[in-house]
């Protein structure tokens, strides 16, 4: 049996939901994970499967949204030969696989509205058909759902059903974005970097230097654990050299100077430099009433320059991607531009 991914972190919130989910393992009702992409609900549901009676039976996963809607139903609940075109011979489905044990649905809530309604009957009888069969077969399988998605709003929008909610939601966990889980970003970030310099043959992973590791802590990560690992293997991957601490933190792969004008100019979305992004205070973005005591034009405007500068690294927490972005200007021309005012440390 393959030994268990770890669930890392040691934040009150990112305990909470672990312990959540430890309790609600010994128990045999379905249990729903909510939270963002990235955030490790498929090892919360692999937690709720190794801690439960259950462990010594199948845990099976499946992604739902990685499926044709003409093929959920025979993915799930199998078919006899001859059911359909192609059908040579009949197949279990992932509920029979799972006899005894946990099916985890990800991205349950893309699953369509004939798929629910056959999900429903299975959850609350234990019992499916196979495509192409009138034989009634009985299942003892533990159901665990994941999604990022709001179920209750999805109910009230008609795409999902009320009652399958009702019965798949005995208990809920929610998983907190890494965002909120400041304290954990540079555990989770030297655990993934020790195991990339493992990979890399390094004999020892040197560490981070602290403007690396202040940018890790001040990126925002939409991606959440599932990003700030690619990040920091990305990064490290790059670094190269193992006796030095890393210095750089790759956040965007498509970063480059030559990245192609189409993707440079979706990035590039106008923002006006005084808004809230770019971080300029009301009072500086007219200058006018200080007009007539300006009596160096070229010092004005690079002094301007600098504070415009200054201000948006700061909203941006430093980050020179986001920054550039702010600006409408292309990350070369930010690089140039803080050149010229030596603000490049300030950047990074």
């Amino acid at each position: 049996m393959a030994k268990p991914a770890a669930l890392i972190g040691s934040s009150s919130i990112f305990l909470d939901a672990v312990e959540q989910a430890s309790a609600a393992a010994a128990l045999n009702r379905p249990v729903l994970v909510i939270g963002e992409r990235g955030t490790g609900k498929e090892l919360i549901a692999e937690r709720l499967h190794r801690l439960s009676p259950r462990w010594g039976a199948p845990l099976i996963s499946i992604n739902c949204a990685a499926l044709p809607e003409t093929l959920i139903d025979a993915e799930l609940f199998g078919y006899e030969a001859g059911a359909f075109t192609g059908a040579a011979r009949a197949r279990a489905g992932r509920f029979e696989d799972a006899d005894g044990g946990t099916l985890f649905l990800d991205e349950i809530a893309t699953l369509s509205a004939a798929a629910q309604e056959r999900l429903l009957r299975v959850v609350e009888y234990g019992e499916l058909t196979r495509i192409g069969s009138n034989r009634v077969l009985q299942v003892d399988v533990r159901l665990v759902g994941a999604t990022n998605e709001d179920l209750p709003s999805l109910v009230e929008k008609g795409r999902f059903r009320p009652d399958l909610l009702d019965r798949l939601s005995f208990e809920v966990i929610t998983l907190p974005p890494l965002r909120e889980r400041a304290e954990d970003i540079e555990v989770l970030a030297l655990h993934f970097a020790r195991r990339m310099a493992a990979e890399l043959g390094w004999a020892r992973f040197p560490g981070f230097t602290p403007n690396a590791l202040a940018t890790l802590n001040s990126y925002t990560w939409p991606g959440n654990v599932r990003e700030l690992k690619n990040v920091v293997e990305r990064s490290l991957y790059r670094w190269g050299a193992g006796e030095q601490p890393v210095g750089r933190i790759v956040l965007d792969p498509f970063e480059s100077p030559w990245r192609p004008a189409s993707m440079v100019a979706a990035a590039r979305v106008p923002i006006d430099p005084t808004s809230e992004i770019a971080g300029l205070p009301a009072a500086r973005a007219d200058p006018g009433p200080g007009l007539s005591g300006v009596n160096d034009f070229r010092a004005a405007v690079l002094t301007y320059e600098r504070d415009i500068l200054l201000a948006a690294l700061e909203r941006c927490r430093h980050n020179q991607r986001r920054t550039a972005t702010a600006l409408a200007l292309s990350y070369d021309q930010l690089r140039h531009a803080l050149k010229r005012h030596d603000l490049l440390t300030a950047g990074e």
